[in-house]
């Protein structure tokens, strides 16, 4: 067994979370060592009571190695580990980085230029309109977005960045092999082409109350910074801005109506110091020195962006317009795709200025 495997072994292991993972290595220099250990042996390490000393030592009769090295392979997912290059470097430095990373598609060099897009899963089209927007121009300028993949404002932003043909990592709560929400199936297929799936928690390891928190931490923990784009008094999404904070990250918020709950959260956040966020500028200009105000395309600066090829989709939904103001019930109808397809090339359009929006959600061709 190598240190890798083991790695895997020890992450696997109930009441061995990053904290405890470290002091061990710490201690015994090497994850193998560990599970080598006797009882005795565990407990002289600090915070190591009788429980967790009995579960490593328990660990052949209570973890299936085997098995989980060949879900690895069957699945065609791999292992990052903090030694190897591509594992996240912002992600090292937190107080409890994760073991491993189980990771679907690749993290590269550029995911070094990341920043967090959070918010609610009970979402207003504003919301959801604003989370696309964002995401496409900063995936645009080269800023790769990373979120939760749940409902609401994460399934948008991860769809922005998708749109612009940019990088996009969703970081999940459950093992890497389940889908939450369901719907997001394709979804997570095309992150994984075009980014990656990442989860610390094994394969078949369902989301309970805990998981989620301790993903919050990974998205906030890898990213230079976190924009709340929609959010309660009680989302989850200010778990992750907390954590940021924690992390000295910097956090922005997206106002929203002063009378809607679910923007209270994103001005409380503001109240107390977090960034004011209108568009990707508000963004790029906390960070400079990776993009220089010389190196922007002035889309990023403006809201709109040069025009590009069509996809099929957007193709579609501009045939549908056939050059008369239509709502979107009726491009939705006359283009045959979904209601979220239409949205997410909606928002393209406009952006590529092929397509704007007038008053009450009517489009026109603007060329």
């Amino acid at each position: 067994m190598d240190s890798r495997e083991a790695l895997v072994a020890l992450n696997m292991i109930e009441h061995v979370g990053p904290v405890r993972a470290r002091l061990l290595l710490e201690h015994f220099g090497d994850a193998a060592k560990i599970l080598a250990a006797s009882h005795s042996e565990l407990l002289r390490v600090h915070a190591i009571g009788a429980e967790t000393a009995g579960a490593i030592v328990r660990w052949k009769k209570d973890i299936d190695l085997a098995g989980e090295l060949k879900r690895i392979s069957d699945f065609g997912c791999h292992v990052l580990v903090a030694a190897d290059e591509r594992y996240p470097p912002l992600l090292r430095e937190i107080y409890d980085p994760p073991l491993v990373l189980y990771v679907k598609g690749s993290l590269t060099a550029k995911d070094k230029n990341a920043v967090a897009m959070v918010g609610s899963r009970q979402t207003t089209h504003y919301g959801m309109e604003s989370a696309r927007k964002l995401a496409y121009q900063l995936a645009y300028v080269g800023v790769t977005v990373v979120s939760g993949g749940a409902r609401g404002i994460d399934t948008a932003a991860h769809q922005g960045a998708l749109s612009a043909k940019g990088r996009t990592i969703a970081v999940l709560g459950t093992g890497i092999n389940l889908v939450t929400p369901p719907e997001n199936a394709e979804l997570f297929e095309r992150i994984a082409q075009q980014g990656a799936i990442v989860t610390q928690f094994p394969f078949n390891r369902p989301a309970d109350r805990q998981s989620f928190p301790i993903r919050n931490r990974i998205v906030a923990g890898m990213t230079l910074g976190t924009v709340v784009v929609e959010a309660d008094l009680h989302s989850g999404a200010l778990i992750t801005s907390n954590f940021a904070t924690d992390y000295g990250r910097q956090v922005f918020a997206l106002p929203g109506r002063i009378d809607s709950p679910r923007s209270k959260g994103c001005h409380d956040l503001i109240k107390k110091g977090a960034k004011l966020c209108e568009d990707a500028a508000d963004i790029l200009s906390e960070f400079e020195y990776l993009f220089p105000q010389s190196n922007r395309p002035s889309a990023a600066q403006t809201g709109a962006l040069p025009a590009l090829e069509l996809s099929e989709s957007e193709q579609k939904v501009f045939d549908a317009l056939n050059g008369d103001e239509r709502a979107i019930d009726e491009i939705i109808r006359h283009s045959g795709l979904p209601a979220s397809a239409v949205s997410v090339a909606l928002l393209s359009l406009e952006m590529k200025r092929v397509v704007k929006q007038l008053p009450g959600k009517v489009f026109v061709r603007n060329r």
